[in-house]
């Protein structure tokens, strides 16, 4: 902000970009204060640890730091759409194919009911978070005001990459469909780079156009682009629904005889892949702050939302196998080819422009979405608090959209499908599962309300759910036969969860929606997000490693840092108001 002649402020012209946009921060005003900042680490680890923040500050004073207030423009319609369109795109359309061949056969049916089952758990966790804490933040401010400071940073981190890896992998899935609309393979539409390591070496131009033009429209008007998801989520619906009948008729029972040949272990394997095809869906959550009326639209569009996508995948799925034999169906484009396949050679065209709509929606509501975390992240002061700026004629967060989807192109650009799908169904789970210990905390802890003994049961009952949790994933993940450790990790799970509700009271009742059968519900998340990560393969965990340990690089070095400041700069305003009401004496320091 300039100063002009008369002492008045004049706003900058055009992108600011100094480094006050950046690292406004005390801890990096000069390099010995940043030098003091870091001998402190310790210190103010031990502080954003402990550190949770209060409801109101993640409604009033967290949200003020964008500048204007985005727009409360959507009602449920808007959200029961924009969560359509934000799921039913390349899980269903691409993943199907590869796993019904690969990994589950005919019974990819019920790795869909497995994964959406704990869609739905996790769909109810968010939408009393939603409900009650109505901001763009989404899971990042719900694990802030439960679980602190620190774990909403692991949290936040592992939601960009969430969001970054969904939207390539759907890009890369539009080439495909595009490419099969124009009777192309789609490596024909990809430039191989023989210099590359091969899960790297297809590059994919298409991708990096179809984001950009999403960005584009992303940025101009939330209400647009809801009123676009809705009118291309309609004609997406329309053709689901020919892919449906049509595909029926040509049917063959003949097809399910081999229902299950990988198994038990290739249902849950398929699964914790195909959780992919329901991601999306909490990028409603983040529209919370820009809903007309929260407590009656969110949990009517993000439950309604996720019961019809779960009925439709079912569906989708089945007609599927049964219009051709499981080892038959092609990894890339399974629905087309099936129509090709079976003599409807034209129908295939109808299924690739459907797929292609599907697959436009699905990057608008997450262009929408990636951009709202990132802004209250930013808010936070976790990240730059350029990112947090709201445009003040738009209502959107114009830097964060075009900087997660300038990251999301490059990841699309370079990445096989294969690798963002496991990659992303790992930081989703774990996100999820947060989400669910969260809730828990959320009904059971009160500061300054609950007591010290029932505290210390409400930890104890939930490090007990936990364990036995990942006692169960680890045992499956090793491919044992001995059914004797589940007969110990599951009754654990379940006695832990009994424990919780026989012998520590809730703290808190939800004031206007609230999640069903706590804690059975949010204890059930957790142990099946848990389990399902134990089906996923172990280069995955390893990639996922390396992003963690880049997490606490950047935590350790400047956000830890950047996001005290902020704290104590918040805790300093706010004391301030009081005393402007005359409620307490004036503060002596704002550090």
């Amino acid at each position: 902000m300039a100063v002009g002649s008369d002492g008045g402020s004049v706003r900058r012209r055009g992108c600011s970009c100094s480094k006050e946009d950046f690292f406004p921060e005390e801890s990096f005003s000069s390099w010995a204060a940043y030098g003091r900042a870091l001998r402190s680490t310790g210190p103010r680890l031990a502080d954003r640890l402990t550190s949770r923040s209060l409801e109101a500050t993640e409604l009033h004073e967290v949200r003020a730091r964008s500048g204007a207030d985005m727009k409360r423009d959507l009602t449920w319609w808007d959200l029961a759409w924009f969560g359509v369109g934000a799921v039913i795109g390349a899980g269903i359309f691409v993943l199907t194919g590869k796993e019904a061949k690969e990994v589950a056969g005919p019974a990819v049916v019920l790795s869909y009911v497995v994964s959406g089952f704990s869609a739905m758990l996790s769909v109810f966790c968010y939408t009393e978070f939603a409900v009650e804490i109505p901001v763009a933040g989404g899971s990042f401010a719900y694990l802030r005001v439960e679980l602190g400071d620190f774990m909403a940073f692991v949290g936040a981190g592992n939601i960009l990459l969430e969001y970054c890896i969904g939207g390539a992998a759907v890009a890369r899935a539009w080439t495909s469909y595009f490419a099969t609309l124009l009777n192309h393979e789609p490596d024909q539409f990809r430039i191989h780079a023989t210099s590359l390591y091969e899960d790297y070496s297809r590059l994919d131009p298409i991708a990096v156009v179809v984001i950009t033009l999403i960005c584009a429209f992303a940025v101009i008007s939330t209400k647009g682009s809801s009123r676009f998801n809705y009118i291309l989520s309609i004609v997406h619906i329309g053709v689901i629904l020919f892919i449906i009948i049509a595909g029926l008729t040509k049917a063959d029972t003949a097809n399910m005889r081999d229902f299950m040949p990988f198994k038990v272990r290739g249902i849950f394997a398929a699964s914790a892949v195909l959780f992919f095809a329901y991601i999306g869906f909490d990028a409603v959550s983040t529209m919370a702050e820009e809903t007309k009326n929260p407590a009656r639209d969110i949990p009517i569009g993000l439950v309604g939302s996720m019961a019809i996508t779960t009925a439709l995948y079912c569906v989708l799925a089945v007609t599927l196998c049964l219009m051709v034999p499981f080892a038959d169906i092609d990894r890339d484009a399974p629905y087309s080819v099936a129509f090709s396949q079976r003599g409807m050679n034209w129908a295939k065209y109808i299924v690739a422009f459907g797929a292609l709509k599907g697959m436009t929606t699905v990057l608008l509501v997450g262009a929408v979405g990636q951009a709202r975390y990132l802004t209250h992240i930013a808010r936070t002061h976790m990240m730059p608090p350029w990112f947090a700026k709201v445009h003040p004629k738009t209502g959107t967060p114009v830097n964060a959209t075009v900087v997660m989807l300038f990251a999301t192109a490059v990841i699309a650009f370079f990445t096989d499908l294969d690798i963002l799908s496991n990659l992303l169904s790992i930081s989703t789970l774990f996100i999820f599962m947060l989400v669910a210990v969260s809730l828990l905390v959320r009904r059971y802890y009160v500061t300054g309300e609950t007591t010290a003994a029932n505290r210390n049961k409400l930890v104890a009952c939930i490090v007990a759910i936990l364990l036995s949790s990942v006692a169960t994933a680890t045992y499956w993940g090793l491919d044992r036969e001995s059914w004797v450790p589940y007969a110990v990790t599951v009754p654990a799970w379940l006695v832990a969860t009994a424990c919780l509700w026989a012998f520590v009271p809730q703290g808190r009742a939800p004031k206007l929606w609230g999640t069903p059968l706590v804690p059975w519900l949010p204890s059930a998340s957790i142990a099946i997000n848990v389990f399902l990560l134990g089906s996923i393969d172990a280069k995955s965990f390893e990639r996922f490693g390396v992003w963690s340990a880049a997490l606490l690089v950047y935590y350790l070095f400047i956000g830890l840092h950047a996001s005290y400041d902020e704290s104590k700069a918040l805790a300093f305003e706010a004391a301030a108001r009081k005393v402007e009401d005359g409620q307490v004496a004036p503060p002596t320091n704002g550090k």
